[in-house]
């Protein structure tokens, strides 16, 4: 069993590349089925999630190529309509194949979607947007049945989303790409990720406006043609590394991302003491931190609030702040699992329903821990570099969904960090 070990207390310098984006090429994968060709995306991250989306791709039928971080995706030859229950289970974005399928194929079907266990996170708005656009869905015995042929396809409307719920604002954009008529999506998600979403659809010919803003229309076309794109370095890995240069201390370059995307945590960070050099143009982000953080307050939020997947990083790096921190999770419930286990390490946090207490003490102790989802995995790593001691991480296949090799990176900003073979 692979295991990561962690030796501590030593300051970070260097610099990195930072991947590309998980939560950007996910829906782009899916939108491939949409055309009834060839698209390219360079910049893929190698990660298990990506993996799980491939032979999704595969078991319906389009071919895929992957050399390096270039994926070649051919859906000419696509004619299955149902996503396999293995992978749906595993990864939660995999709903979002089911609008593509719905405008490629006029039907799919698929069970109810899995990944991290941190909430109910129900797919009513996914729902409700599909039968929106004229699609008929019927749920039953944990399978979704989702067919447009009846009414010969789907149908622009508007669309009101209750949440800006960004899968829902996916799913709703993939359907609208090849709707007959204007769809509006009103409340949409603003996530830059769904910006980059829109972009690479209409580099394959689709219409899309407004994006950055809560209000998309999608002008329907009749077929997409073939293209390439490159997907954009991913916010939520280069926010997690900022965490480590402050949780550590140290000088780091984070290369290959945009910081405008990471607005509010760099701000953050500024305000737990670290200096931060934020370079729009050369896309990179230099973080200084020559001291234990300063206590924050932090709240999760939509895009352009502070994002709920970066909540976990940050009470791992507050847990050795200079006084008491509070976070209040409102995008997720059931996400402060991670909570418990950085008190195995000497954390002190407390919580009730939705908030947590961080009471800062420095530093940690090396212990042996598990993962239990993918942020929350990544946190432990930046919990254990202000740990005295080895610390061993495992149930590390979480943490593998999202980041391509976060030893390899760790490393190269120099943190004694490595994956070990341990006894299962």
């Amino acid at each position: 069993m692979s295991v990561i070990q962690v030796c501590g207390l030593t300051p970070l310098k260097g610099e990195i590349s930072i991947q590309g984006s998980k939560n950007a090429v996910l829906p782009m994968m899916a939108a491939a089925l949409l055309h009834r060709g060839v698209t390219v995306l360079t910049n893929v991250p190698v990660i298990r999630d990506v993996t799980c989306m491939l032979d999704i791709l595969e078991s319906l039928g389009c071919r895929c190529c992957r050399k390096g971080d270039c994926l070649v995706m051919d859906a000419r030859g696509v004619t299955g309509t149902s996503i396999p229950e293995e992978y749906v289970t595993a990864m939660r974005s995999s709903i979002v194949v089911l609008s593509a399928l719905l405008g490629r194929m006029g039907e799919g079907s698929s069970c109810y979607p899995g990944g991290c266990l941190i909430g109910a996170r129900p797919i009513d708005l996914h729902l409700m947007a599909l039968r929106a656009l004229g699609a008929d869905i019927r749920e039953r015995d944990g399978t979704i049945e989702a067919s447009c042929r009846r009414k010969g396809g789907l149908k622009g409307a508007e669309i009101h989303l209750s949440y800006p719920s960004v899968g829902a604002t996916e799913q709703a954009i993939l359907a609208s790409v090849l709707a007959e008529g204007v769809t509006i999506i009103h409340q949409a998600a603003r996530e830059p990720e769904i910006s980059q979403l829109c972009r690479f659809l209409n580099n394959m010919g689709a219409v899309i406006c407004g994006m950055g803003t809560d209000h998309l229309m999608v002008q329907g076309v009749a077929g997409l043609h073939d293209s390439s794109f490159r997907v954009e370095g991913d916010r939520i890995v280069a926010g997690t590394y900022g965490a480590a240069a402050v949780a550590a201390g140290g000088e780091v370059l984070l290369r290959g991302i945009c910081p405008s995307d990471l607005k509010v945590p760099l701000e953050e960070f500024q305000k737990a003491g670290a200096a931060v050099e934020a370079d729009e143009k050369n896309r990179q982000i230099r973080i200084c931190m020559g001291k234990r953080p300063l206590p924050l307050l932090i709240k999760t939020e939509p895009y352009p609030g502070f994002p709920t997947d970066l909540q976990s990083p940050f009470m791992a790096f507050l847990a050795t702040a200079q006084g008491t921190s509070y976070i209040e999770e409102q995008v997720f419930e059931g996400r402060f699992a991670t909570a418990k286990i950085l008190e195995q390490m000497g954390a002190v946090i407390r919580t009730e329903d939705q908030r947590a207490v961080i009471e800062g003490h420095y530093p940690l102790k090396g212990a042996a821990v598990n993962a239990c989802d993918l942020r929350g995995g990544a946190a432990l790593m930046v919990a254990a570099l202000t740990a005295e001691g080895d610390t061993f991480i495992g149930e590390c296949h979480h943490i593998e969904r999202g980041y391509e090799d976060i030893c390899r990176d760790m490393a190269a900003l120099g943190a004694h960090i490595c994956w070990v073979e341990k006894d299962s």
